[in-house]
């Protein structure tokens, strides 16, 4: 009897012994959990937070100060007033000043590319003057005038005067004398449009030397003045005997 009562005694014991160890080792893991979870709540609110970058800017550039979506974001559907302009073999389309391409069923803000040719400008756009000749900014975007409409170009490289010269108009007309509008007598489609003032620009170029997209400081303002002056009569004639009137 006294031999199975030890026996108990000892039994009981261990069994105690092995409960606590196990009780304690329990609250143990349970604390570390405990600790840890915040760190990983943490880690994944990070993880599921969304990249940070400017969607809007504020272009101040010659005091525009208008508002603009950053290049590079996309929409699910365009601006209800946009328009559509085909250069190459691509489509842009336009809206206040805001160039878009669509790709993979969105449409991303992009910057048009130079040489593109548009039939307007921006709803708001400010005039700029380089070697007397008036370029017309929006959006980090210069557009310069030619037959039919505008072109997209490069930014001048020199000095940017915010007032006109002495030499413009009183009723704003531009002293390059820009001023003309093709209309396409054969009822052109807007692609053989685009073929063929871009081909007459090219003609225009090499017969001239002289490319509105590209703004140079290294001539004279005379000398810019006269072929730019030829580079229009050259399109009026290539563009003419394509079949439009110039106006």
């Amino acid at each position: 009897m006294m031999t199975s009562n030890i026996n108990f005694k000892k039994y009981f014991a261990f069994a105690l012994s092995i409960f606590m160890l196990s009780s304690i080792s329990t609250l143990t893991f349970i604390q570390q959990v405990q600790a840890q979870t915040p760190k990983r709540a943490s880690v994944q609110a990070v993880k599921r937070a969304p990249a940070s970058h400017q969607k809007s800017f504020i272009d101040s550039r010659y005091q525009h100060n208008r508002s603009y979506p950053s290049r590079g974001q996309s929409f699910r559907a365009l601006p209800r007033d946009h328009k559509s302009v085909i250069h190459g073999h691509s489509r842009y389309y336009s809206s206040h000043g805001v160039w878009y391409r669509h790709d993979r069923g969105r449409y991303f803000v992009v910057a048009p590319p130079l040489g593109l040719f548009v039939p307007f400008l921006p709803l708001f756009y400010t005039t700029v003057w380089f070697n007397g000749i008036p370029y017309y900014y929006a959006n980090e975007i210069y557009y310069s005038q030619t037959p039919g409409g505008y072109v997209v170009v490069e930014p001048p490289q020199g000095e940017v005067s915010e007032t006109p010269p002495d030499t413009e108009g009183e009723e704003g007309e531009d002293i390059a004398g820009d001023k003309m509008f093709i209309y396409p007598r054969n009822g052109q489609k807007e692609e053989q449009q685009e073929v063929d003032r871009y081909e007459c620009h090219k003609l225009a170029v090499e017969n001239t030397n002289y490319d509105p997209t590209k703004i140079t400081s290294q001539v004279p303002a005379e000398q810019i003045m006269q072929k730019r002056a030829d580079y229009q009569r050259m399109m009026a004639d290539c563009l003419g005997s394509r079949g439009y009137t110039t106006k």
